[in-house]
């Protein structure tokens, strides 16, 4: 098994994760291609130029050297005499070979500095090379055991021999060579400086763009989910003629929109939370007055028939239903417009006890548990409004459960937070409900109404919500089918 196969395949090189990186690598990129490309051709004309230069210096010289072999004399250029071959006109390290019906009779070199012999040993392969030579009149290159490459060129003998010259390749091999070397110096030199002046022109180029990155950034940290939003400044102007200047100004113009947006919503809820507000503190006292006199009616000492007494109670019950409604409604405006709680030392296990008795008396047919610490648990905060969130959250069981059903209160304490939790092994809350369970009227249609206040009106557990905000704690919800948990999380300090 391989080394890539016991890994896990090949690692892919890492891809840049920026616009900027990516322009960046693909302009290497490219200009690395091209200059591979421009170098293969520059070498691959260059070695064809030089090797063609060799065919035709084989053309002009032609078989007299083989040919001096043939006859087996020796004229070299002092005017001295032997029995080897015709050097004369020869350049140095010229091949020559004279065959006979496919085998070699003769074969020399014309001496050189480093090789002054004329004789050259050859090999069974070397000997089998140089008969597969075809006589073309075109050069060809062999591989020669103990002269490297040669390029060589045969011709036909009067006598029905085969007269072979050849020239090494080894200056043709090295032009190439050093134009290989040559030119990956230059073009790793053109690289390395394109990458670096390219990374500042991106850079430059891609400046407002970066703005708006920037802008935008901040802009996604805002929240805007509520309240009054104030918008960074915009991003700056860039030229218009270009992309990066069309996203600038797409982006600014966005950013105007949603301004303007934001500062109508908010408006609007403070319109909203100021009828609210007004509202509920107006209908305060015509309720109390028609729940005062329903109740006066109720004591009056002549006969009353007893459907005008049944009619009185019901008035009586609904207005302190209303009153309730209205109660919450203004405690949900208050806290919206910001008005701080009070902040006292608020001893919850007392409260849970508390609220827990009175759950019992309410709800007799439920079984009521209870999991505290040893320990008091104690946060700041507005005792009031605290015990109206454990009111409340009891009251959301009680309701909406059957008989029987246990409902458990733990509270927990550490150094950052106490957490209070009423779990019940009821129905559950539907799903579809849950994620917009605290929200105010929000109400299911089935088993389980997700708001109990003692009103009906949907407000409990938005006012959970709220009270928990405002002490800067939260609650969440975790239900399903026999099992529901609220958790409310209040800071310790």
């Amino acid at each position: 098994m391989s080394r890539l196969s016991r890994f896990g395949g090949t690692r892919r090189l890492p891809r840049p994760r920026t616009l900027r990186g990516r322009l960046i690598a693909g302009l290497v990129v490219l200009l690395a291609v091209s200059c591979a490309a421009v170098g293969v051709a520059a070498v691959v004309e260059l070695n064809g130029f030089l090797t063609r230069r060799l065919d035709q210096q084989l053309a002009q010289t032609g078989p007299t050297f083989p040919q001096s072999l043939e006859h087996g004399t020796y004229k070299p250029s002092d005017g001295d005499g032997d029995e080897h071959g015709d050097t004369r006109r020869q350049a140095a390290e010229t091949f020559g070979a004279r065959l006979v019906k496919g085998q070699v009779t003769s074969a020399a070199v014309v001496p050189s500095g480093e090789n002054p012999d004329l004789g050259v040993e050859l090999t069974a392969s070397d000997r089998a090379a140089l008969a597969a030579v075809p006589v073309d009149g075109t050069g060809h290159t062999v591989c020669l055991s103990h002269l490297q490459h040669y390029r060589l060129m045969a011709w036909q003998g009067r006598d029905g021999d085969v007269l072979i010259t050849g020239l090494p390749t080894e200056p043709v091999r090295s032009a190439v060579q050093r134009l290989e070397l040559v030119s990956v110096i230059v073009f790793g030199l053109a690289l390395t400086a394109t990458g670096v002046a390219g990374a500042f022109w991106v850079r430059w180029s891609l400046r407002p763009l970066s703005r708006v990155a920037a802008t935008a950034t901040r802009v996604s940290e805002l929240p805007l989910a509520s309240g009054e939003v104030a918008l960074p400044p915009r991003a700056p102007d860039a030229d218009p003629g270009t992309e990066v200047g069309r996203v600038a100004a797409a982006f600014n113009r966005m950013l105007g929109h949603v301004e303007d947006a934001l500062t109508k919503r908010h408006a609007s809820e403070e319109r909203l939370r100021g009828f609210a507000a007004d509202a509920s503190h107006e209908l305060r006292t015509p309720v109390a007055s028609v729940r005062g006199h329903a109740e006066l009616a109720l004591l009056h000492p002549g006969p009353v028939p007893p459907e005008v007494t049944r009619a009185l109670q019901r008035i009586t019950a609904e207005s302190a239903r209303m009153g309730l409604m209205v109660d919450d409604l203004l405690l949900l405006a208050r806290l919206d417009a910001g008005r701080p709680l009070e902040r006292r030392p608020v001893d919850l296990t007392h409260l849970v006890l508390d609220a827990v008795a009175d759950a019992r008396a309410a709800g007799p047919g439920h079984r009521w548990t209870l999991d505290l610490p040893e320990d008091p648990v104690t946060v700041p905060g507005d005792a009031h409004r605290l015990q109206q969130v454990l009111a409340n959250l009891l009251a959301n069981a009680r309701s909406h459960t059957p008989v029987d059903t246990k409902v458990t209160v733990t509270l927990e304490a550490d150094a950052d937070a106490a957490l209070l939790s009423v779990h019940d092994d009821g129905p559950g809350v539907p799903e579809e409900v849950q994620p917009g369970v605290f929200e105010r009227f929000t109400r299911a249609e089935h088993r389980r109404p997700t708001g109990a206040s003692g009103s009906g009106a949907g407000l409990g557990l938005s006012i959970v919500a709220a009270v928990a905000e405002a002490h800067g704690g939260s609650v969440k919800l975790e239900s399903g089918p026999g099992s529901t948990t609220f958790t409310v999380r209040l800071p310790a300090s």
